[in-house]
């Protein structure tokens, strides 16, 4: 699974591959293409080899050569091929705020399963590090916490919403 990220003005766009394969061929085309459907802030890819403000059709077999390294705060993360990045135990919420965002913690996750999860985003940190932070988490009410068979899971409780 490969996992796309772009920071272009204000927006932000994560897609992770796990229905079509992403390769460094189609690297290029796969960033063109999610560029022009962000309309509102009116972004462009910008490659350091050209003067020219974005890539032409006819131009993108040229473009596919350059990978993510010519964009401004990119990041690619492939957990097959690459080893992930170690984080300290203050980056651990943040990071498990963004699992929470995508609704990862939707259902009971126990700390094997978020470590594992945060492994696949590219993040390596230590299992009492990740137990710690659930565990403060819990006890600030940001997150729920349930034992079943000596095991603790973290989850949130979505809000119903009735008509």
């Amino acid at each position: 699974m490969a996992r796309i990220k772009l920071k272009l003005g204000e927006s932000e766009i994560e897609i992770e591959s796990r229905d079509f394969y992403v390769d460094n061929q189609t690297l290029g085309e796969i960033i063109e293409n999610i560029s022009s459907h962000i309309h509102a802030n009116q972004t462009k890819i910008i490659y350091e080899n050209s003067n020219e403000v974005s890539a032409k059709p006819n131009e993108s077999i040229q473009s596919n050569r350059y990978g993510l390294e010519y964009l401004d705060d990119a990041e690619a993360f492939e957990p097959e091929f690459n080893e992930p990045k170690p984080i300290t135990s203050h980056e651990i919420k943040a990071k498990l705020r963004i699992l929470e965002t995508s609704k990862f913690f939707d259902s009971p996750r126990t700390v094997t399963e978020t470590v594992q999860q945060l492994r696949e985003y590219g993040w390596s940190a230590s299992p009492l590090d990740v137990s710690k932070a659930l565990a403060k988490m819990a006890s600030n009410r940001e997150i729920l916490k349930n034992s079943k068979e000596n095991r603790a899971h973290y989850f949130v409780e979505n809000a119903l919403v009735s008509n």
